[in-house]
């Protein structure tokens, strides 16, 4: 999947200018990048609910906006920053919602669809939870519920808009331990955007980042994560550190008030 020169932009306002990426099948990928650099929007712009001013995406290289609802939403599933359901709505029955794409108005529940469905709760570990209501589950339970809504479309490609924000550290962890089983053992490609540089780092094959709109760097995280581009980009001086455990991670060392990268 990729994209050729995307701009966007709101109220002529510019967010996204001229971005090439090149998303690899297979990999977990993570858009980075401060405040207002354009990331979600750009996540949002592959999933075709965005349509940029110019450019392009590309999906097995047809064009994005060529393919038909259901057909999009076979091949790609979206778990959205901020997601409501009706307060009486069980775990089963909305990752049900899931199957939408393979099923029309008049064809009932088949078993392909539980199937799927069943493998979508299992994979997420919600088989305790199936008649629970969502209104009463933890923050980390109902993200897991979302993703498992998503992955109940059987699509080779799950985009996650901020998947950990506004979730404890237990569960931030608990979500991208999940969402990296989900690429290592069933080979889902996975393009998410974070926050955490520290948490894209050790959960990234490939990080893309952002700044005022346009792609500063790409590439793997051991080879493009330097003092240099943590300066530049968030205007933050940090160093580059590596443990035997944990691997390279970043420790900021210095802030100055009113000194972000622009």
């Amino acid at each position: 999947m990729q994209t050729k020169d995307i701009s966007f932009s709101y109220d002529q306002s510019s967010v996204l200018n001229k971005v090439n990426i090149s998303i690899p099948s297979g990999k977990m990928t993570t858009i980075l990048g401060p405040n207002g650099s354009g990331k979600s929007t750009l996540l949002h712009v592959m999933a075709n609910n965005l349509q940029p001013e110019t450019g392009e995406v590309l999906l097995d290289d047809q064009k994005i906006i060529h393919f038909k609802p259901k057909e999009l939403a076979r091949r790609l599933a979206v778990v959205h920053q901020q997601n409501t359901s009706p307060t009486d709505m069980t775990v089963d029955r909305l990752v049900a919602f899931g199957r939408m794409p393979h099923r029309n108005v008049f064809r009932n529940e088949t078993k392909q669809d539980q199937e799927a469905i069943n493998w979508a709760i299992e994979s997420t570990n919600l088989n305790d939870f199936r008649k629970t209501p969502i209104i009463q589950l933890s923050g980390g339970e109902r993200q897991r519920v979302w993703i498992a809504m998503a992955l109940a479309q059987k699509s080779d490609i799950l985009f996650l808009d901020e998947p950990t924000t506004y979730l404890d550290i237990y569960y931030q962890l608990e979500i991208l331990e999940l969402v990296k089983k989900l690429n290592r053992v069933h080979g889902i490609t996975i393009l998410m955007v974070l926050h955490d540089i520290n948490q894209a780092i050790q959960y990234s094959d490939e990080l893309i980042v952002m700044k005022q709109g346009k792609v500063f760097e790409n590439g793997q995280p051991n080879k493009i994560v330097t003092q240099e581009l943590i300066r530049s980009v968030y205007g933050v001086d940090a160093k580059v550190a590596f443990d035997e455990m944990a691997g390279m991670y970043i420790l900021p060392m210095t802030f100055k008030e009113g000194v972000a990268a622009t």
